[in-house]
């Protein structure tokens, strides 16, 4: 805290002072250094942490189910074929609905999405191959 203080033209001996009189309180420490740090207003933030874990389950288990729908009503290849045609419409819609957010175009995204997530499955499948887990066979 001394630091930012001393970058923004205190004298050495003041930075320290009010650095350790922030920090002596938690509340005020915290909210100090996320407004010094990082430029963010702790006030304007909202929500609460155990609302967005909630969230953030409700969406993982909800992406989840399109590569894992397949594998209910298919076994083998066409169970194979089927998840990854799912899982790869559903990568490309996730990547275009966040172009809304980013400015980009809706086949940047969704082709950028789309490939993220087919790396990250042939990197897991490749490590289920070295270990001899191989699903369906």
């Amino acid at each position: 805290m001394a630091l930012i203080y001393l970058a923004k033209g205190l004298e050495a001996e003041q930075a320290r002072a009010l650095a350790k009189r922030l920090m002596a309180n938690k509340e005020s420490a915290l909210d100090a250094l996320a407004r010094e740090e990082l430029g963010i207003d702790p006030d304007e933030l909202g929500g609460s942490a155990w609302s967005a874990a909630a969230s953030s389950f409700a969406l993982f288990a909800a992406g989840a189910i399109f590569p894992v729908a397949p594998y209910f009503w298919l076994d083998g290849l066409p169970a194979l074929v089927a998840s990854l045609a799912l899982g790869g419409l559903a990568l490309v819609a996730i990547g275009a609905g966040t172009s809304l957010f980013t400015g980009r175009s809706l086949l940047f995204s969704g082709a950028r999405q789309l490939g993220t997530g087919l790396a990250a499955a042939a990197l897991t499948y490749g490590i289920g191959r070295l270990v001899g887990v191989l699903l369906g066979g």
